[in-house]
């Protein structure tokens, strides 16, 4: 990712889950199984929003293009915290290091933004059907993925720039099972304020201000249910986004209590294991979510499944 001038040494040694070695043998297990399934459910998604034409909707396309953000932040972390694990800590390039936190961060934040976009898909559904299409169009679609994932990996290497320029000296254990921003920057020697400023404001208009967007979208959402005199089509309207509302409330429910609430007084274990939440969670209950709350992607998988029996 970029050349470190002013670091003393070139690698860190990760310590994984030190306190729970007894169970690392369970632990990898564990892990592995829901990396697997992870990878299989987020997959499974996307290759049914492919072949299947019912499925062929704004809706289902932001879909695939979050399982996509999925599965690389899961990959980007699971892999390597396996291997530490299994060794009971492990070492990592500072280069590579740092290259994980931006693989991390830049899927981080697209997973925000995707979240937005299915929140204003579903506003516009639902608030503005007569509008929809035309509102919704390809050229849209395609200008809400492109965009995310740009401005996702755009600033994010900013803040790896910001990094590359700190100087590493002392201590260069993690205790973590991934190199995220705070681990990081208690290992530097240098002044790094610069770093938490300009994270601290870039997370506003791309975590902060999105999150409000979604409350914001979900009021409009349920005002519009309410005044729907049939029970049927109330029922049906909210079943179109109450998969989506449990995904945002899980998603930003955890990041909430890893990054805004002060973490003095928490233990690393503690941090770790919420950090899991939305690592390895997150990732793993997204397509669960989405196929046994959604008949579309059911009735889907159902004729994907026999299409197959008869091969």
């Amino acid at each position: 990712m970029c050349h470190m001038n002013h670091t003393t040494f070139a690698k860190f040694i990760l310590l994984g889950f030190p306190n729970f070695q007894v169970y690392n043998p369970l632990l990898f297990v564990i892990f592995l199984f829901i990396y697997i399934l992870t990878l299989a459910g987020n997959l499974l998604i996307i290759i049914l929003v492919c072949k299947s034409q019912s499925l062929r909707t704004p809706m289902y396309f932001f879909l695939t293009q979050l399982s996509m953000s999925d599965i690389l932040i899961t990959t980007n972390i699971s892999p390597n915290m396996l291997r530490l694990v299994l060794n009971g800590g492990g070492i990592m390039h500072v280069s590579v290091c740092i290259t994980q936190f931006y693989v991390y961060g830049s899927s981080a934040t697209v997973a925000c933004l995707f979240l937005t976009v299915m929140s204003y898909d579903r506003y516009l559904a639902i608030c503005k059907p007569l509008h929809y299409s035309s509102i919704m169009d390809t050229r849209l679609r395609y200008n809400l993925v492109f965009w995310s994932w740009a401005l996702a990996f755009m600033v994010t290497f900013f803040i790896v720039l910001l990094i590359c320029n700190l100087k590493f000296c002392g201590s260069r254990v993690i205790d973590h099972y991934f190199c995220d921003l705070t681990p990081l920057l208690e290992l530097s020697c240098s002044d790094h304020s610069i770093v938490e400023i300009v994270d601290f404001i870039l997370a506003i208009p791309f975590t902060l201000f999105p999150f409000v967007f979604i409350i914001y979208t979900y009021v409009c959402i349920f005002l519009t249910i309410l005044g729907i005199t049939s029970t049927i089509g109330r029922q049906k309207a909210f079943s179109t986004c109450s998969s989506h509302l449990i995904v945002v409330s899980m998603y930003y429910g955890t990041l909430i209590i890893v990054y805004m609430i002060p973490s003095k007084g928490y233990t690393f274990n503690l941090n770790k294991i919420i950090s899991l939440l939305y690592t390895m969670g997150t990732p793993f209950f997204n397509p669960i979510i989405y196929s046994l709350r959604n008949k579309d992607i059911k009735m889907a998988l159902m004729k994907c499944t026999s299409w197959c029996k008869r091969l």
